[in-house]
């Protein structure tokens, strides 16, 4: 049985969305529901059926029927616990470049420790919440990264405002790291096909003092972007991704720059032709264990 996250703790009744899948999507899963915390997910293989189960413990009933909602699945009751004692401990802060401290604990007494440390970085407080992107998965960590850079280039280069698109936002992070390296107040739009992620990405932009963002529900296949951005963020799904170029391209800035990640391996030849194709040309590309993530300029 293989954790690919771990919940806030909970003493109350839960509830678990589970699925069986083929194998192959197991990345996919593990996709979908990592991210240091977020969520209590198992994947669980089953001998001789040659199928995983794939579930999902959350605190609220609404949780469990928005995954079923997307994914399809099943959900049940489980009877009260002590889920506080069960709660894995959270993981080790993020060092992003000499910019940001991610940090995904409870204690807000270790946040203001990690502050007091760390007086020449910015912390950002990203509590496990259901959905994706506490800042530890290798996308999301790479993705800041190249955002950092992105940003260090426009200072260089005089640019005292730019715009952001974080598009699939997940908690948030992305955006509210754009905002604290410079990003206008009111030039930061951030979108996700999840409700619930919309949700906690406000409540992570009010909690790290990220005022200005734009949140907003919207599913990016079916997206018309409403202006152009100087830097975009695209952290999802590779079909996806690969479905979205067109609109992506529509919302860049002549000479804008491109971040794309949550792409495996296996996906990259697809995607990076697909980039290509629309004139979107690959200029770094950055690659930790199975996952790719790459930066672009039209």
């Amino acid at each position: 049985m293989e954790r690919i996250g771990a919940s806030e703790p909970f003493t109350y009744s839960m509830f678990v969305w589970s699925k069986l899948s083929s194998p192959k999507w197991r990345d996919a899963w593990e996709e979908r529901f990592h991210g240091g915390g977020q969520t209590n997910a198992v994947i669980t293989e089953i001998r001789g059926n040659k199928s995983i189960r794939v579930e999902v413990y959350v605190p609220r009933l609404e949780q469990a029927e928005a995954i079923r909602d997307q994914f399809g699945g099943s959900i049940r009751q489980l009877k009260m616990e002590n889920w506080a004692a069960k709660a894995p401990p959270a993981s080790k802060p993020v060092r992003v470049r000499d910019q940001f401290i991610i940090t995904n604990t409870t204690d807000e007494k270790k946040v203001e420790a990690l502050r007091d440390e760390n007086p020449d970085r910015q912390i950002i407080h990203i509590p496990p919440e259901l959905a994706f992107g506490t800042g530890d998965h290798p996308t999301t960590a790479t993705c800041l990264r190249l955002l950092c850079d992105v940003a260090s280039e426009l200072q260089s280069a005089d640019r005292k405002r730019w715009s952001l698109l974080d598009l699939g936002t997940g908690t948030g992070v992305l955006a509210i790291a754009g905002r604290k390296l410079g990003a206008g107040a009111k030039d930061i739009l951030a979108t996700d096909y999840d409700p619930l992620a919309i949700k906690v990405a406000k409540s992570n932009a009010k909690r790290n003092g990220a005022p200005g963002i734009r949140f907003e529900q919207s599913d990016i296949t079916e997206w018309s972007p409403p202006r152009r951005f100087d830097v975009i963020v695209a952290n999802i799904f590779a079909n996806v991704l690969i479905a979205s170029v067109p609109q992506i391209k529509r919302a860049m800035v002549a000479e804008g720059h491109l971040i794309v990640s949550g792409i495996l391996l296996e996906h990259w030849d697809d995607v990076k032709k697909a980039l290509v194709q629309e004139g979107i040309s690959v200029t770094q590309v950055e690659k930790r264990g199975k996952w790719v993530t790459a930066l672009c300029r039209r």
